[in-house]
Formats: C-alpha cells, sequence, structure tokens
C-alpha cells in the first residue's frame, strides 16, 4: 500500500516539472524575440504625434488621375485660380495653372476617375494665390536619394543647405533604370532627413518609419516663394502603391528653421 502511495506521489511530482519545464522553455523563446526587435535612437512617439497632426497651409495637386470617393474628387477642385510649378528646357516656372480634366472609370473600385492632363511638364499645381508667376531660381539635382549616413550639399545665394539622413538599411541590391543604367536600391526603415541652412541649427524636416519597395527622393530645390531662400519639394511614397508629394516653403518658417512643411498629396491607387 505504502509502496502504490509512493509511486503515485513520484508520478505526480514528475509531471509537475515536466510541465514547469515547458513553461519556463516558452517564456524565454518569448523573452529572445522580445529583445530581437531593433531599438532606434531618437525614434520618438512625438515625432509620429506631429506628422499625425500636421495640417497643412493650403492644397497642391499633381498631373494624374484621381478616384471619386462618395461621390467627391480631389481633382475637381482645382482652377484657373490655382498656380502650377513647371518645367520648360531646363527652367522652372510659376505660371497659372493650364489644364484640362478626363473623366474616366476605375475597374479596381468600380467608381469614375477624373485626371488632370497638363498644357505644360507640370510637376505640382498649387492653391497658393501669393505666389507671383515668374521665373524661379532653381538648382539642378545631382543627388535625388539621400541614403542613411549620407550628406548632399546645396549652395544657394552664398548659403549651404546640408541635407543629412539616418536610419536603417535592411538590404541592399541593384536595380536598372528607365534609362538602362544600373544603380543600388536600399531597403530602409526608421528614416529621417535633416536640414541645416549656413548656421540655423540642424532640424530634423522628414520622418519615414518604412518603406515597400520605395524611398524619399528630392523633386525640386529652389526659391518658390520669392524670398531668396531655398524651398523644397520631396517625393516620399511609402508604397509602391501610393504617390505622395511634400512641399516646404522657407518664408513661413519660425525662428530658428530653414523651412515649414506647408503641404502635402498622398494618392493610393491599389487595387
Amino acid at each position: 500500500m505504502k509502496k502504490g502511495i509512493l509511486g503515485i506521489v513520484l508520478v505526480l511530482v514528475f509531471f509537475s516539472c515536466k510541465d514547469a519545464h515547458k513553461k519556463q522553455i516558452v517564456k524565454t523563446a518569448e523573452k529572445k524575440i522580445e529583445q530581437t526587435v531593433p531599438a532606434v535612437d531618437g525614434d520618438s512617439t512625438n515625432e509620429v504625434t506631429e506628422e499625425e497632426e500636421f495640417k497643412k497651409d493650403f492644397d497642391i495637386l499633381l498631373p494624374r488621375s484621381y478616384r471619386t470617393y462618395e461621390n467627391v474628387n480631389d481633382a475637381a477642385s482645382l482652377n484657373e485660380k490655382w498656380a502650377e510649378l513647371y518645367e520648360e528646357n531646363g527652367e522652372y516656372y510659376i505660371g497659372k495653372a493650364k489644364f484640362k480634366i478626363e473623366k474616366g472609370f476605375d475597374d479596381c473600385t468600380g467608381d469614375s476617375t477624373k485626371t488632370i492632363l497638363p498644357e505644360n511638364k507640370t510637376l505640382i499645381f498649387i492653391n497658393n494665390p501669393e505666389l507671383k508667376n515668374r521665373k524661379v531660381q532653381s538648382l539642378k539635382i545631382n543627388k535625388k536619394r539621400i541614403w542613411p549616413g549620407e550628406k548632399s550639399t546645396l549652395k544657394f545665394d552664398n548659403t549651404s543647405y546640408v541635407l543629412r539622413a539616418e536610419g536603417k538599411v535592411n538590404s541592399q541590391y541593384k536595380v536598372h533604370t528607365d534609362d538602362d543604367k544600373e544603380e543600388i536600391f536600399k531597403e530602409v526603415e526608421h528614416y529621417k532627413l535633416y536640414l541645416t541652412a549656413g548656421n540655423t541649427p540642424e532640424k530634423l524636416i522628414l520622418t519615414e518609419h518604412s518603406f515597400n519597395d520605395t524611398f524619399t527622393e528630392l523633386l525640386f530645390s529652389g526659391d518658390l516663394d520669392g524670398d531668396g531662400k531655398l524651398d523644397f519639394i520631396f517625393g516620399s511614397n511609402r508604397n509602391y502603391e501610393e504617390e505622395r508629394v511634400l512641399l516646404f516653403l522657407s518664408s513661413p518658417a519660425a525662428n530658428g528653421e530653414a523651412v515649414k512643411k506647408v503641404s502635402e498629396i498622398a494618392v493610393q491607387f491599389d487595387c
């Protein structure tokens, strides 16, 4: 009898120890997974909140197709009171918006579309009456992509503008460009772009948590608002089914800052 009771006790102790061992293994595995998540310095939630709360000063539009959602189409807001930034023979100009609107249909959404067809080689349309029609002083962009760890210096009116990038590069590989050349493309996350203008302190102007086969590119640098200082237009698509453009002007910037983000547009064309 005593041997039987002793046997039962030993069996219970054995399984109890086995279960405890299993729980310990699971807990250890979870801890290891948590530790593999990369920690990036300065990646604070305040920056994310700032991006979410951004309110544009005025609207911008791109020369492209726009989908209709709930009987509203962004292209319908464009009229001849808008300005356009366009290129002609390597020079940039601000002029009165010249365009046509073409109606169409989107098979993905099952709804109508409106496509803006510009008469000129237009980069963006801008709903800002303060912009004057004129030739724009601009710089030739030799480096569109500023990868993490890189800098790009632009000189304008005896002032040096330095763009500096930080971030994590997960991988890189060769790609073929439209003009049949090879270049290196990098998969980046936790991207941050800083700007220093002359003696002003360096300021963070753009952050992107991640990209999906895309990256941030400098599309334009020149004096859009006529104050003798550089303004910037960036393309920063977060995925390959989005076209997103950001406009930075110098004239509304606060003291100690070189530029202010004044407008942004993001157009989705997923199916």
